[in-house]
């Protein structure tokens, strides 16, 4: 109970301590307040930028399944799976990383291998593939030795978009753990997990065990378990990724002499000094569009500043179609995009009817709403957007069919909601800067004028 409050006038404080003390109350209440306020938008605005309306269940799930004991560990077969719809993981690939609870090492690993030894004198003979207590695993090249491979393996690192490729959206090494324990009750799991594909922007969540996994004989009549398994789950942020857009998105029609650009500085201008003309003489040199370790791009020098910009044109339109054109052009010289992907929002996209020159898949994350698609090039024709040049863009046609209750090209319509390129939104002009459509009271003008022409000409005729 609060002095203030007491009904006895002996304990009763002096009004003006009473009303420092009501101020000490209110100041405290307030920054108490205000930190509430602040992690609160904070968690807020973190959830907004990770959490993907496009793609609501996307996430990298890497499971841990004990197989087998050991005299001082276990072997475990660690899985990758990619469930991002259109989020692939490009070259040089991922990186998993995490910390050991205990002082456990890694004899050895078939299938990947861990980035550093680490320091493992204090072992005599059999010496460990590491002994870190932070390891970081990454896959092996296609070109492994046949030994060193295991099952959906040496990939490079890349992992493809679930939509995309079931198949190559999956990888997984084997590894084998001492000083670990060896029973379900002794073994710690991993801590700190992190993942690189192949830059910043995953956040892992703690490991979890979940029931053990089960796994059919090749021909289904049996099913083995594993001992003991956990999950992981990693999930994207593009806002972490980087602090600004990775592409841009322009716009133009047939009805209108107006191309919207990009914005300026769409992805930021800080390479503005270490960009390149498209006419420049450095582009001659040799090793000029090799990548770099740490993937630092090698952007031309644009009014945007962005290494992908992605074109929509209106293209023409029909009784009942319209037509749009779609270009993508790469504008980093030292990047080959392969397998890339672009998805659309548009209301019309319910009723696409043909697609030329790139493969098609609505994307239904609502499952009523068939408004969103994924777009992606032709294996061994256009699945590789070459780096910036004149090779360096890919380009298809879209016919829609109109539905006359919706169909229009006044306020914008024809041009999409949203844009993605390899899983990160593009950014997009602002709504007044679109393409118009002609004046009308211009047109009506013009043809009053062509029809009192036509008139005075036909009398003129006749007399």
């Amino acid at each position: 109970m609060e002095f203030d409050s007491l009904p006895n006038p002996v304990y009763e404080i002096p009004f003006k301590a009473k009303v420092h003390c009501q101020r000490c109350r209110c100041h405290r209440f307030a920054e108490l307040k205000s930190i509430i306020c602040t992690v609160i938008l904070f968690m807020i605005f973190y959830s907004a930028e990770a959490y993907d309306p496009l793609d609501p269940f996307g996430n990298v799930t890497v499971k841990w399944d004990i197989m087998s004991w050991t005299t001082d560990g276990y072997v475990a077969t660690v899985t990758m799976i990619n469930f991002q719809t259109f989020r692939q993981i490009m070259s040089p690939g991922w990186t998993l990383g995490w910390s050991w609870a205990k002082k456990e090492v890694i004899w050895g690993m078939v299938g990947a291998q861990a980035s550093e030894q680490g320091d493992c004198s204090k072992f005599k003979t059999n010496i460990p593939h590491c002994c870190l207590r932070n390891p970081t695993a990454v896959d092996l090249l296609p070109d492994a030795p046949y030994n060193q491979q295991y099952s959906n393996c040496c990939k490079g690192g890349v992992l493809a978009s679930m939509a995309q490729d079931p198949a190559g959206a999956v990888t997984a090494f084997q590894i084998t753990v001492g000083l670990s324990g060896t029973s379900n009750k002794t073994v710690k799991l991993p801590k700190n997990f992190t993942l690189l594909g192949p830059g910043p922007g995953y956040t892992c969540g703690p490991a979890k065990i979940v029931p053990s996994t089960l796994f059919p004989t090749p021909d289904h009549r049996r099913k083995t378990q594993a001992l003991m398994t956990w999950n992981v789950t990693c999930t994207y942020s593009q806002f972490m990724a980087s602090k600004n857009p990775t592409c841009c998105v322009s716009f133009s029609s047939f009805y209108s002499d107006i191309i919207t650009p990009c914005p300026s500085c769409s992805c930021g201008c800080q390479n503005k000094k270490n960009c390149i003309m498209s006419n420049s003489s450095l582009l001659k040199m040799p090793g000029i569009n090799t990548p770099k370790k740490d993937n630092t791009p090698l952007i031309q020098c644009t009014h945007h500043m962005c290494p992908i910009r992605v074109h929509w044109h209106v293209k023409l339109n029909y009784k009942e179609y319209w037509r749009v054109k779609i270009a993508i052009t790469n504008f980093n010289y030292r990047m080959n995009y392969s397998d890339w992907t672009l998805v659309a929002q548009h209301p019309n996209l319910d009723n696409l009817t043909q697609v030329f020159s790139f493969q098609y898949k609505p994307l239904l994350p609502y499952q009523s709403i068939n408004d969103t698609g994924m777009f992606y090039g032709m294996k061994f024709y256009n699945d590789l957007l070459m780096e910036a040049g004149l090779l360096g863009n890919v380009q298809s046609e879209l016919l829609l069919q109109k539905n006359k209750e919706t169909f229009s090209f006044k306020q914008g319509w024809a041009f999409p909601r949203k844009i993605y390129f390899n899983g990160d939104e593009c950014k997009f002009p602002p709504p007044d800067a679109y393409p118009s459509l002609p004046n009308n009271a211009k047109v009506n003008l013009v043809s009053y004028f062509t029809l009192f022409v036509s008139m005075i000409l036909m009398i003129l005729s006749i007399c």
